[in-house]
C-alpha cells in the first residue's frame, strides 16, 4: 500500500494512479494550521480525558514530532513554512466566524494575545515566518493567505495540524478552489478520533488533494 493507493473513495475507488508529484522548492510551501497550546492540554473531567487521550497521544507521540521534521526539511532546503491560528482581535470574540460562536465543543474564544492560541512551543515559527490569525474554519476565506501565496508565486501548498476533519478540510477545499496543488501529511495531521481522521482523508484525497506521509512527500520535493 502506498499514497497512490491510500485513502480511496467510493468516488476513486478504481480510478488510475496518480503520476508522481513533483514539489518545486521555490513554487512550495508548508502551511501548519491550528497546532496551538488550547488543543494540547489535557481535559479536566475525567470522562474527556478518557475520550480524547488517544488524540493527545497521536499529538504528541505523531503529529508534532513528525510535523518539527517535516518543517526543519523545508528550511533546511531554504522553503516557506507558514502558520494559521485560530485567534480573534477583540477579547470578547465579537468578529468570530458563526462556526466558531455556535454553542458547543467547536466554540471558540481565543484572543490573539492568548497563551492558548499561541503555536506550541515544538513548533513555533522562526524568524520572519508567516503567521496568520483567523476566526473561520478555512485559512484562506478569513486572512489575506491566498494573497500572500500568490505574491510568493507559491503553486504547491503541504497542510499539516488539526483538525483533519475540520480546519484542515475547509483549508484543504479552500486552496483546491483557488487552483493550488495541495498535499496533505497524514501522519503530521489528526483528528478527535482516527476514525474521523481517516474518513476525511478519504473525502478529501484525489479531487482536492492528494495524501501522503511525511516519508513519501520528501523525496517529491525537487530542486
Amino acid at each position: 500500500m502506498n499514497w497512490k493507493t491510500n485513502y480511496r473513495s467510493f468516488y476513486y475507488a478504481h480510478a488510475p494512479e496518480p503520476d508522481d508529484l513533483i514539489l518545486k522548492k521555490k513554487e512550495t510551501a508548508l502551511l501548519v494550521i491550528d497546532i496551538q497550546n488550547t488543543y494540547l492540554k489535557p481535559p479536566e473531567d475525567p470522562i474527556d480525558q478518557k475520550r480524547w487521550a488517544p488524540f493527545l497521544n497521536r499529538m504528541n507521540s505523531l503529529v508534532i514530532p513528525n510535523t518539527a521534521d517535516l518543517m526543519q526539511h523545508f528550511r533546511d532546503n531554504d522553503m516557506d513554512v507558514l502558520f494559521a491560528r485560530i485567534a480573534c482581535l477583540k477579547e470578547n470574540g465579537k468578529d468570530r466566524s458563526l462556526s466558531q460562536k455556535k454553542p458547543g465543543w467547536n466554540y471558540l474564544l481565543l484572543p490573539k494575545e492568548s497563551d492558548e492560541s499561541k503555536i506550541v512551543p515544538e513548533l513555533a515559527p522562526q524568524k520572519d515566518e508567516i503567521v496568520v490569525c483567523k476566526t473561520t474554519d478555512s485559512a484562506l476565506t478569513g486572512t489575506n493567505l491566498r494573497l500572500v501565496l500568490h505574491n510568493m508565486n507559491i503553486k504547491n501548498v503541504v497542510i499539516a495540524g488539526i483538525f483533519t476533519d475540520q480546519c484542515i478540510s475547509s483549508s484543504v477545499r479552500s486552496l483546491a478552489d483557488e487552483s493550488f496543488n495541495v498535499v496533505v501529511v497524514e501522519d503530521c495531521c489528526a483528528a478527535g478520533s482516527d476514525e474521523l481522521h481517516d474518513k476525511e482523508l478519504e473525502i478529501l484525497n484525489m479531487i482536492y488533494c492528494h495524501v501522503v506521509s511525511s516519508k513519501e512527500l520528501k523525496p517529491f520535493i525537487k530542486a
